[in-house]
This record gives structure tokens, sequence and C-alpha cells, in this order.
């Protein structure tokens, strides 16, 4: 290995891993791994356990996740499922079956290092397959009776390979490697990499079903590949702080929730104890009011941590398992876990999440405010929360209503509380559609600006004119005003002619130039003058005759009368 191969598959700094002991036992039947296999979520199970999931179908448009030749995209078609059952990531199954998932040869060589270490274990020789396997040679991977380890010694093209006993390994750390046979050509192993396939291939393969492939040795395509693998990485790895950042916030978030319930609890039978009777009912309905309000924040808190906590058991798991491969796994074992753990890697950077609690402890007690009658006495005190009201919040801007063909338009969304108040602060839950009203299926790109001070811009681009719908939702509940038409009119005209102040001094005097204000002059002048008939008494421009340089253009000559115009003044 070289030494840029070296450096990049070196050792992350990352959190421990976890002990062979329990690398090497399946989390489902508890009981060491036999032919583990690799979900897309990169968690291993037993491929019985796999099968013994419980499989269910989906509908999945063809063309999706695979290249389908000669095959509609619009055709729709039923694909066999199963859920991961630790984080319940939808897995589709292979063409082949659960046995085409990728096989875990890391796991694989964990197992057999554990079965070194058992005095009960009994390990053949490869080359014989009769003989008790002694000694190990680590450049042929390959386990060797005492027979065979000497006959391996004599032969030339092995004679400077250095083996070991089997017993030395067996109170040692030593990775152990063995051999990846293809599947294809049993009698070969994966040496070769094919580029156009983005698959190992053997040396048979390369000749056969890969022939005119660019396939190269392992060895000489396994630094481009980890350096690209370790990137992906180095981008999903951030990530867990956020999350471990955020989950903090939302403990912090939930105690101060609490300790602001527990104020106000205190405050209101503070306020209540004084009506011994009257108020006592009114009390009551204050706390009962406040425990809706302590549930659904509670709820709300739970719900975004149960989301957070799983998105940061799904990167712990890829990043993990990412480490541990480019950490332990040799070359063959990494080309060949390749593409589902970047696949999976390029899924957990597609996820997206807010670092920012979802709720606050924005809420208090105003015992000097009027809550009506109770008992027939008039009683104070009610709870107040600083939460947005959809049917309070309003539309602004000349963008709600008027827009122009391929020109950016705009409006503004103003969210105010129950009172009427602005809230001050964004992070609100907002959708935005604006639909054709003839074509639902044509809608507009709308970006959205949060400014953080509980106003929201909306920008739009409308490409086709005509009338269109929009709506805004607050907490998937309209807003005053919406839905709303807007009137999207064509593109702006702009003059093709010029701003003059009469034809004949802008052509020189020429007859048979014309001007859109549809002057003429005595003497066969067919365009404007000063004091003539039709001359609007100003200047104007001669496409169309507005008055307005700074207008858009509704003349109706054609474009040879505007280039002659045009050229005539130029000369």
């Amino acid at each position: 290995m070289s030494e840029s191969q070296e450096k990049t598959f070196a050792p992350c700094s990352t959190s421990s891993e976890r002990p062979r002991s329990c690398r090497t036992q399946c989390l489902i039947c508890k009981n060491v791994y036999t032919d583990p296999k690799i979900l897309p979520c990169l968690h291993t199970f037993c491929l019985d356990c796999v099968r013994g999931l419980q499989q269910f179908s989906v509908p999945r448009t063809r063309g999706e996740g695979e290249s389908g030749s000669g095959g509609s995209l619009d055709c729709t078609e039923s694909a066999a499922c199963i859920l991961c059952p630790l984080c319940d990531y939808e897995v589709h199954v292979p063409a082949a079956g659960l046995r085409g998932l990728t096989s875990n040869h890391l796991i694989l060589n964990d197992i057999l290092l554990e079965s070194l270490k058992r005095s009960d274990c009994r390990i053949v020789c490869d080359l014989c397959n009769d003989g008790d396997a002694e000694r190990r040679c680590h450049i042929c991977s390959t386990n060797l009776c005492d027979f065979c380890s000497k006959a391996h010694r004599r032969q030339k093209m092995t004679a400077s390979h250095n083996t070991v006993a089997l017993r030395d390994l067996q109170g040692g750390n030593e990775r152990l490697v063995q051999p990846i046979i293809c599947s294809a050509h049993p009698a070969e192993e994966l040496r070769m990499f094919c580029e156009t396939c983005d698959r190992l291939v053997c040396r048979d393969c390369c000749m056969v079903d890969h022939r005119g492939h660019n396939c190269d040795f392992i060895a000489s395509v396994i630094s481009k590949h980890g350096i690209f693998i370790r990137e992906l990485l180095k981008q999903t790895q951030p990530h867990i702080g956020a999350l471990q950042e955020t989950l903090q916030k939302i403990a912090h978030a939930r105690q101060l929730v609490q300790e602001r319930l527990g104020m106000m609890t205190k405050e209101i039978n503070n306020f209540t104890d004084g009506y011994i009777r009257a108020l006592e009912n009114h009390r009551n309905q204050l706390l009962k009011e406040l425990e809706e309000l302590r549930a659904q924040r509670e709820n709300s808190l739970n719900l975004q941590q149960i989301q957070l906590e799983q998105i940061l058991a799904d990167m712990r798991t890829g990043v993990d398992f990412t480490e541990h491969l480019l950490t332990s796994g040799s070359h063959v074992e990494i080309l060949l876990t390749k593409c589902v753990a970047v696949n999976r890697l390029k899924q957990l950077n597609k996820i997206g999440y807010s670092t920012h609690p979802g709720e606050d402890d924005g809420m208090q007690f105003q015992p000097q405010e009027r809550a009506g009658q109770c008992d027939g006495f008039e009683v104070f005190g009610i709870i107040v929360t600083k939460a947005v009201d959809p049917s309070k919040c309003v539309l602004q801007g000349e963008g709600l209503h008027v827009a122009r063909q391929d020109q950016s338009s705009e409006f503004v969304l103003i969210c105010n509380d129950q009172s009427g108040k602005q809230m001050g602060r964004g992070g609100e839950s907002i959708r935005v559609s604006i639909f054709n009203k003839k074509n639902k299926e044509c809608s507009l790109k709308t970006k959205l600006q949060d400014n953080h001070d509980g106003t929201y811009c909306f920008t739009y681009t409308p490409l086709v004119s005509g009338s269109y719908v929009g709506c805004v939702c607050v907490k998937g509940q309209h807003v005053q005003g919406s839905p709303f038409t807007i009137a999207v009119t064509s593109k702006f005209r702009k003059h093709p002619g010029i701003f003059h102040c009469c034809t004949f001094c802008s052509s020189g005097g020429q007859k048979d130039v014309r001007c859109g204000c549809r002057g003429t002059m005595p003497g066969g002048y067919q365009g404007c003058g000063h004091g003539h008939k039709g001359h609007p008494g100003q200047r104007h421009w001669s496409c169309c005759g507005k008055l307005t340089e700074n207008s858009e253009c509704s003349g109706t000559l054609n474009g040879n009368t505007y280039q002659s115009l045009v050229r005539t003044v130029a000369l």
C-alpha cells in the first residue's frame, strides 16, 4: 500500500467502537452471525433473520433507483420491501432476492478471529481441506496445515511469504482477512475493480462479462475511492454534533417550561385563594387550561425529540459503519461495500431538521385581565401564550394581485398573535402554493425568506401569463386574504422607436417617415411636426405616441418603419 493510501485509511477520531463480541452477534436472533447481510441503512443481520422479516408491497414508478431500458417512465409497478427492525428504514428487496444484499465481510473476519480464541474450534486447511490448520499466510490470506505450510515455503512464488502460527493469533487483536471469491467464477478471487460497472470483478470476469470495460487492479483504484468516501464521511460527521446540541437545547427548553409551569401554578393558587367559594371554579378552570397547555407543549417537544433521536441514531450508524469500514476493512471489502455506504451517507446528508426547539416558555399568567363572570362574580386572571394565530395573520404587497410575465414579484406575510400583535420572531410553519387557475399542475416556484421578526417575504417569477390562485397557510390554516387571485400579464414591451419632439426634426425632414402619434404635415409629410395636425404638443415616443418616457410600448407600426426611423436618426 502506498503512502497516500495509508493516509486515506488512517484511523478516524470517533467515538468508541463496539466490542468485537457484540459485533459478531445478530441483534435479532442474539446468536453469532450466519451469512451476515448489510441493509441500505448500514444495519447488519443474519440472512435467515432478514428472511423472517415480513415483506410488503409498495408502488414504485419504474425508473426510481434503477435504469430501465425501453420502458416508459410513467409505468408504475409493485416492489417488495421490508422494514429494518432497528430504524424502520424501507428496504427494497433486490431482484436476485434477499441473498443479493451485500455481505458483511468485516463481521465474517471478526467471527473467524473469535473462533480462534476457542479451544474447541477446529479450522481446516484451505489447501488440502483435510488437515488441521496450524499456520496462516497473511499475504495469501489462507490457513495451512503443517504439511501445506512447508510446501508453501518450498514453492518459488511463495517462498518469501511469512506464516504465523494460529495459536499466536488467539490472544491478540490482529485482524484476519479472508479472500473473497467471485460468485460467477468460484475458482477466482476478486482482485480487480470495474470502473464502468462500479463493482469488484475477478480475472475471468474481465475477459467475459466485462470485456472492453475500464477495469484496473484494486491497489490502483483504492486510493481514489477511499478519498471520496472519506470526504463524504467528513460531510456527515458534523450532523452528529448539531443533533446532540439540539437535543440539549430541547432538554433545557423542557426545564424552562417546567419551571415556568411551576411558577404559574403558584401564582394561580395565590391569586385564587382570596376567593373562598366563587373563585374556586375559576381556579380549577385555569389549572385545566394550564394542563392542556403543558400537554400540548410537552407532546410537541417529545415528538421533536423522538424524530431528532432517530435521525441521530441513523447518523451514528452511518458514521460508525463507514469509519469501521475505512479503518478495519481491506481494499476489497471497502470497494465491495462502497455503494451501500455511499448511498446511505448521501441519504443522511439530505435529511433536513431544525436546530431549534419547536416550543419555548413564551407564556405567562396575567392576573389583572378580566376573565368574565364566575358564579355571578367578576373574576380576573387569564393565561396568555405568545402563539401565532393564523386568523390574525395578514398579507401585504402588490404581488398579491398583479404580476408580470418573466418579472419577479413579491408579497409579505405578517404573523400576529391572538391579540393582533406582531410575533417578533420567526420559525413558524408556513406553507405557500401558487398555481394556474386553469391548469393546477402548472405551479410557481416560490422563495420564502424568514426575516426573523414575524414577517416573511415570498418571491415568485411567473413564466406564463394568465390567472393564478395563491394560498398561504400557517400551521395548516389559511391566513387572512388566503386564497387570493393573481393576474399575470404579458411581458413588458420596450419601445423600439425613439423619444422625440417631432418626426420632421428626428428624421431630418424626410417625407415618408411616420410617427405613432399619427400626426401629419402639409406638403406630403407623413410624420408629425410642431404645431401641425395630430402633434401632441410635447415630446413623445415615435413607435406608439405615448408621452411618458418610462412606459410600456403599445405601438402598432411595423418593424420596417422603426428601422427606417432609427437609421435616419443615426445618420
